[in-house]
């Protein structure tokens, strides 16, 4: 059985008050017996103050990825995972990257590879999506956007990942204010996804998410941990705080393919335009059969208000004291 943790926090540009979050949800993490943590994008330095017209002078801090920031979280982690999302330097260009860490250093390296139109104007686009080896099995990550598209994750999946974890850094609506964050047309779909995502792979799905206020953006939180059956074991809200759940990753994995085994099920010979259609040259290690996924894309601003119905108990307090005023 492991614990697994996602973190709702709020984190501003400064980086010396983001490590000191960070080492604060690791050991609150490591008291909670979590084997694994993931925490926002963003994390260090946090995320950008306007989608609409990003100001060149008040971006996030960019950091190397074998810099001292997070050689300095790889020490923290010890025998945990720690996954974080923050701005990447490298090449002369800035990218919207995420790292999996561990006490024997970086396990994954991901640079996000959706962007919605603002992100465009500051940062690169990745373009890589791959899975990989941890102590805990293989796992993959993505950050916030890439979970609108369901071939990303399906992507991590068919690579062998039984633990996906997305980092946000996810605001509430810009153009359709609610009055409560819990009812906020993004904070709907953003839950929408993570649910969709875990069942139709049928993996655990941590997700993270900043809190409070950066600019005119308002982040909601709603960190989770989701089984792969789609249902959520443990959730935070608004405020900041952990979501821990426990479970054999592999036994409910296992559990939810038994009968129906999505990924060994699909018919990729059939999708795509009728000129595209040719049979997959790769082979997933399980039955071959069909595959139910309609490659629909839902865009995160298409004015969408689905009612997932997400009403379970978070199983664990949240911490008020991850929210903090921006650093």
């Amino acid at each position: 059985m492991l614990r697994l943790a996602a973190a709702g926090a709020h984190f501003g540009r400064d980086l010396d008050r983001s490590l000191e979050r960070i080492s604060s949800i690791i050991d609150a993490a490591r008291r909670a017996g979590a084997a694994l943590v993931v925490l926002p994008g963003g994390a260090l330095g946090g995320y950008l103050a306007d989608l609409r017209s990003p100001d060149p002078d008040a971006l996030p801090p960019a950091v190397d990825a074998a810099g001292p920031q997070i050689r300095r979280v790889t020490a923290l982690a010890g025998d945990m995972l720690v996954c974080l999302g923050f701005t990447e330097l490298a090449g002369g260009q800035r990218w919207n990257s995420a790292v999996c860490v561990h006490g024997d250093g970086v396990l994954g390296h991901y640079r996000k590879v959706h962007q919605p139109s603002g992100e465009a104007l500051v940062y690169a686009a990745g373009e890589r999506i791959a899975a990989f080896d941890t102590p805990l099995g293989r796992m993959g990550m993505l950050v916030d956007y890439d979970k609108t598209f369901p071939e990303a994750a399906r992507t991590l999946a068919l690579d062998g990942a039984h633990i996906v974890a997305c980092l946000s850094a996810w605001p509430a609506s810009l153009t359709r204010r609610a009055e409560r964050l819990a009812q906020d047309r993004q904070a709907r779909l953003f839950d929408l996804y993570d649910c969709a995502r875990a069942a139709e792979n049928q993996i655990v799905w941590l997700s993270s998410n900043q809190t409070g206020t950066m600019g005119g953006l308002s982040f909601f939180g709603q960190a989770k941990v989701v089984g792969p059956g789609g249902d959520v074991l443990a959730r935070t809200w608004a405020k900041g705080g952990l979501a821990v759940a426990e479970l054999d990753v592999d036994a409910e994995i296992d559990r939810a393919r038994l009968v129906l085994h999505h990924l060994a099920e699909r018919r990729p010979d059939v999708y795509g335009p009728p000129e595209a259609r040719k049979p997959d040259p790769e082979e997933f290690h399980g039955k071959p059969g069909r595959d139910g996924e309609s490659g629909r894309d839902m865009d995160a601003d298409l004015g969408l208000d689905p009612d997932p119905g997400l009403d379970a108990d978070p199983g664990l307090d949240p911490d008020p004291g991850l929210d903090g005023d921006p650093g």
